[in-house]
């Protein structure tokens, strides 16, 4: 019984070593060296601080900012341990009634202004609805129109290789593009 009970602890060891230490400690470096923006979360700083990633959306309300698309993580938008979709059907009274809301009687609205992204985390919003907040942004900034227009399509990203997914903008990229041209109106 020694016999087989001797390898099968070895083996447990050395695997345990292997795959538990050795493969993480080695994937770590190798990301750390070759991508270490990515591997420390994408943060973006300013003055020295972080104030967000570019993987992570954030909740922007004032009238002086672009506004991310809804999030679905709850009671406390875009919470990153909350990540998750509203789960409902595209028929049900929850979803409707929300999106009705949203859309506040409005004749066109850009889907990703009234509707959550799979993980409620989604930090792009789309080139329309970037647009269609456009007018707002300029009233309350008090900034002629066609220079935000400028600054989001400037800020407006490709799909990635030319084909995968679908042209976007980065909304805390954007807003702090936005804070460089000009300071909100107070």
């Amino acid at each position: 019984m020694l016999s087989q009970i001797r390898p099968a602890i070895v083996m447990t060891l050395a695997f345990t070593l292997l795959t538990g230490v050795a493969y993480p400690l080695t994937m770590t470096g190798i990301g750390q060296s070759l991508f270490p923006y990515q591997a420390n979360g994408s943060r973006i700083e300013r003055d020295g601080n972080v104030i967000g990633s570019n993987l992570i959306g954030q909740n922007f309300t004032d009238p002086g900012y672009f506004w991310s698309r809804p999030s679905a993580t709850g009671t406390d938008p875009y919470n990153a341990s909350a990540s998750s979709g509203s789960n409902y059907g595209a028929t049900d009274r929850r979803l409707v009634d929300r999106v009705a809301a949203a859309v506040d009687g409005r004749s066109t609205v850009p889907a990703d202004a009234v509707t959550t992204s799979g993980s409620g985390l989604d930090p792009h919003i789309s080139p329309e609805n970037a647009r269609s907040q456009m007018d707002r942004i300029a009233t309350a900034r008090g900034v002629d129109r066609a220079a935000i227009a400028r600054l989001v399509s400037d800020m407006t990203e490709a799909p990635a290789l030319g084909i995968f997914g679908e042209y976007r903008v980065n909304v805390l990229a954007l807003n702090l593009a936005l804070d460089g041209l000009t300071q909100v109106a107070r």
